[in-house]
Parts: structure tokens; C-alpha cells; sequence
């Protein structure tokens, strides 16, 4: 691409909103999936088997598919306590909830407004992480 400097007319209206894009939204999409997927790595000592995010107007959301119990976890979910295991949960991704807004509105330079997470612990398990995101 040539300086804008060496230019002697007006810039090209497509190539200046190029430039000012940035990454494609795929490619940021599947950047924020890979670093919650590291995140929860990082938290849990154990992650899923992929994520996938998904950008929807002022909305994130990114899905965790294979979710991975710990096997205190895996215990309490075959002997019936599921409940145990999602109240804990809940209440961990409240903690951690600073962590994951911070890389959302890193990858995004928007500000998370409201954040909401649920994991559904009957096979096929997964978790759902929800962004709601500051109108642009």
C-alpha cells in the first residue's frame, strides 16, 4: 500500500475505513474464545475441548463446548448433587468476573456492561459465558 503522504488527490474512502476496522470481528471473536478457554484453564485447572464466540449487536456470547468437571465435580454430579456443583460455579464465575470482562473489553475496546454465565452439566456439557456490551 503506498503513504498517504506520497498521495496528491483525496484517500480512497474504502481503503481509510480498512484501516481504521481493524482485525476482522472473526478473527477477534475467535481470539476472546481462545483467551476464556486459557482463562478457565488457568482457574479451574481444567477447560473444555473448544469454544466458539459469537458478536450479536451489543451482545458476546461465547460457548464452551466438552466441558471438563474436576473430579470432586464429577463425584458430586453422579451422585445427584448437581445443584452443588452449579451453585459453586455460579459462584466462582462471579469472583472471576473481573478477569473475563477485562479480556472481553481488550479484545473488543468496548465496555462490558453486564456479564452472565451458566454451565449445564447433563451431557452434552458445556458452559455459556454472555457479554453484554456498552452501545458503540
Amino acid at each position: 500500500m503506498e503513504d498517504p503522504k506520497d498521495r496528491t488527490g483525496p484517500l480512497d474512502p474504502i481503503e481509510v475505513s480498512e484501516r481504521k476496522a481493524g482485525p476482522p470481528p472473526t478473527e477477534i471473536a475467535e481470539a476472546i474464545a481462545a483467551e476464556l478457554l486459557h482463562i478457565h484453564h488457568e482457574s479451574y485447572g481444567r477447560a473444555s475441548e473448544r469454544a466458539t464466540s459469537h458478536l450479536v449487536g451489543d451482545t458476546l456470547i461465547v460457548i464452551m463446548d466438552g466441558l471438563e468437571l474436576l473430579p470432586n465435580e464429577e463425584f458430586l454430579v453422579e451422585n445427584g448433587r448437581e445443584d452443588a456443583v452449579e451453585q459453586l460455579r455460579t459462584q466462582y464465575q462471579k469472583a472471576i468476573e473481573p478477569t473475563f470482562r477485562a479480556a472481553v473489553e481488550r479484545a473488543l475496546r468496548r465496555r462490558v456492561v453486564a456479564f452472565s454465565s451458566h454451565a449445564h452439566l447433563d451431557p452434552p456439557r458445556y458452559a455459556v459465558e454472555i457479554f453484554r456490551l456498552a452501545p458503540e
